[in-house]
């Protein structure tokens, strides 16, 4: 299988809201996100399934030795030999793809976070420097469009989180901070077993009044130059936001399931975002 239609079956299993973005870009800006996108998996994947945390960290560091070899010139994995014919071209750098796997390892290493900044510089390794990266690749004119990336990746993954609380406490993660969770008196074992209540809401309220802000604050920051290149960026925005939208409108009955979108309405909130040019 040539390492293209290795990162695209990849991306197009992983089910994501950012494949759907993906589709209306030009073909060398696709080929390249879609690379990257499955680079990415390819290294979240490592901790998701993992069931030996000791296994888990030697596959991480096998990565991070593949991307120093990659940008040798050395690469063997078809996700970077997909992508390394397109890191000259949008600036992807090491460190970039080294972060990406810092932050995977922070999830080896940790599984609570005491206050928002701590939570924060976890955002900022998994989704920032993802946003970042991909800025470049939507076609990124503007040093302030990088502010813009990094403040929607942290957006993006504050409704990851809030979507996923069950089913992370129930690997073990509980992502949201711990004192946030003394804040509203809500208890770890509440999460894992399931059980709602006034105080959990408001928890999740809170969470919820956050990650607007951030897509308000990415929204507003956004260069003028940029807005047409970053389109992708903006079809993930109004996906992502319909969905805690949605979430919302659920009372955060997050822990017994997992609220999505349909494929179809995904495409459609990405279509118009792409036929008028806003969310």
């Amino acid at each position: 299988m040539r390492p293209e239609q290795y990162v695209q079956e990849k991306a197009a299993a992983s089910g994501s809201s950012f494949y759907y973005a993906f589709l209306f870009l030009p073909a060398p800006r696709r080929a390249a996100i879609t690379a990257f996108y499955a680079f990415c998996r390819e290294v979240d994947d490592v901790v998701d399934d993992a069931v030996d945390m000791g296994v888990a960290a030697t596959k991480l560091a096998w990565w991070s030795s593949e991307v120093r070899r990659a940008f040798q010139g050395k690469a063997s994995h078809p996700a970077l030999l997909a992508l390394m014919p397109h890191s000259k071209e949008y600036g992807i750098r090491e460190q970039h793809l080294q972060d990406v796997i810092a932050g995977c390892q922070m999830d080896l290493e940790q599984t609570r976070y005491l206050d928002y900044p701590a939570l924060e510089r976890y955002c900022h390794l998994v989704a920032g420097v993802v946003g970042e990266v991909a800025a470049r690749i939507f076609g990124q004119q503007s040093d302030h469009t990088t502010q813009y990336a990094h403040t929607l990746g942290r957006a993006l993954q504050l409704t990851n989180i809030i979507r996923d609380v069950g089913e992370d406490a129930l690997r073990g993660r509980i992502y949201l901070p711990v004192a946030e969770l003394q804040q509203f008196d809500v208890k770890a074992h509440e999460l894992l077993k399931r059980q709602y209540s006034e105080r959990f809401t408001a928890l999740m309220q809170y969470q919820a009044q956050r990650a607007h802000a951030l897509y308000d604050q990415a929204l507003a920051i956004l260069p003028d130059l940029d807005r047409r290149s970053q389109k992708p960026g903006l079809m993930m925005a109004s996906i992502y936001r319909t969905l805690l939208l949605e979430i919302e409108a659920a009372q955060f009955q997050v822990l017994h399931q997992r609220i999505r979108l349909t494929p179809v309405r995904k495409l459609w909130l990405a279509w118009r975002v792409q036929a008028l040019g806003r969310m």
